[in-house]
């Protein structure tokens, strides 16, 4: 849902660990807690999840998702 309100713009690994999931920022999550939900998402939500297109991994910027109009 988070990625879905956020559509226009990469969101940011951090963001999505402490607004979507609710992890306090003190706490030291790994951020790659959120690459493997992400994959598992790609999994249900892409046609061939190794080659995504709604999904997105922006290069220093987070995910992105593309919705269809």
């Amino acid at each position: 849902q988070y990625l879905a309100q956020h559509s226009e713009r990469p969101v940011p690994r951090e963001d999505l660990l402490h607004k979507a999931w609710g992890y306090a920022r003190h706490l030291e999550i790994e951020t790659r807690t959120v690459d493997i939900h992400i994959a598992r998402l790609r999994r249900k939500i892409e046609v061939d999840p190794k080659q995504p297109q709604q999904l997105l991994t922006v290069r220093n910027g987070g995910y992105r998702l593309l919705l269809e109009p």
